[in-house]
């Protein structure tokens, strides 16, 4: 009889449901998926989730649950398995899609996506999983609420100008519209508060923060969205995995002499991370000779400015990994003393 080396439970997590599939891997490095149901994603049903796998894996040998980041909705389960002292890992969606795409799945249902998952992390060493610090996840919190309320207020502006420029304007619009203005201010500014109130209450994140902005063009609002919706980079582990996350990494299609597609970024990445990084390469552009020089080497190649700013804001988002990972504050001249020393080598 075959020993069985490693348990897995794959879930896929949706709004409303746990897809979960359960998978062993056996002494002869045979992988077998052998059951499968479906949950409500509600507290009340997360005792007898757990309770449905003891029952049909064997005592003595930890079961890995493995799940995929699908907004805040794996959250809930995630927190409860993890104060349980259960093994889990949280992988990047863009990992699990990558995955599924090198398996013989023809039709893509919730079923074979926990069986993708669960036969992912039969066959992978996965990281396993640490509950987010609170204060980034409080931070996320409130830079989503702040980015929703400028979208808004956008929007209403937009709606002033239009109601003002009219033949006919409605003054009462025009009165709603700017008092709605005024409310939005208001509850931009009580944000600002609750996120400076709650960086100086935690002096690492402070010190993160500090280290940071020392790089061109990014700011302390940049540098606090890039933690939050990092959580830390809790989760990354290369700047390559970064860009990945952030949608920023480059995806090009290419067969023979026929098919040749444009590169493009896969943006299929954190949205807000990316959004974050828009107007530090502006400045960092205008303001910086590393980045200036980066600027225009790839439209003097290329020609679309686009293209240029987006490589910028990779090499930011890059750059601020690596001041996080080395505590040290940027270094305009790195490069420039980094080509003397290897020409003095030379």
């Amino acid at each position: 009889m075959k020993a069985v080396l490693k348990q897995v439970l794959g879930v896929n997590v949706a709004k409303d449901e746990l897809v979960v599939t359960l998978g062993r891997m056996f002494d002869d490095l045979s992988l077998e998926l052998y059951a499968y149901k479906v949950f409500k994603n509600k507290e009340s049903e997360f005792c007898a989730l757990v309770q449905w796998v003891e029952k049909l894996t064997k005592e003595d040998l930890p079961v890995h649950y493995v799940m995929e980041a699908t907004g805040v909705y794996h959250q809930k389960f995630a927190f409860y398995l993890f104060d349980k002292g259960c093994q889990l890992s949280i992988v990047l969606p863009n990992k699990i899609s990558n995955y599924i795409r090198t398996l013989e799945i023809k039709t893509t249902t919730d079923k074979t996506c926990s069986e993708a998952i669960a036969q992912f992390g039969l066959e992978r060493k996965l990281d396993l999983w640490q509950r987010p610090h609170r204060i980034y996840k409080y931070l996320q919190q409130l830079t989503r609420e702040r980015d929703q309320i400028v979208s808004e207020r956008a929007m209403v502006k937009n709606q002033l100008h239009a109601e003002t420029h009219e033949a006919e304007p409605n003054e009462k619009s025009l009165v709603r519209l700017k008092e709605r203005i005024e409310f939005l201010n208001k509850q931009e500014k009580e944000i600002k508060k609750d996120i400076t109130s709650a960086i100086a209450r935690d002096h690492n994140i402070k010190s993160q923060i500090s280290e940071i902005t020392t790089i061109t063009g990014i700011g302390a609002l940049s540098a606090i969205v890039i933690l939050a919706e990092t959580n830390g980079f809790e989760l990354i582990r290369s700047k390559k995995q970064l860009t990945s996350y952030a949608g920023l990494d480059v995806k090009k299609k290419q067969s023979g002499t026929s098919i040749k597609g444009k590169p493009r970024i896969s943006k299929r990445g954190n949205k807000s991370l990316r959004k974050a990084m828009h107007f530090p390469a502006l400045t960092a552009v205008r303001h910086d000779e590393n980045f200036r020089s980066l600027y225009a080497r790839i439209v003097a190649k290329h020609g679309i400015k686009m293209k240029a700013y987006t490589a910028v804001q990779r090499k930011l988002l890059e750059m601020v990994y690596v001041i996080f990972k080395s505590k040290a504050p940027y270094d305009k001249e790195y490069e420039l003393k980094k080509n003397r020393v290897q020409k003095q080598i030379a």
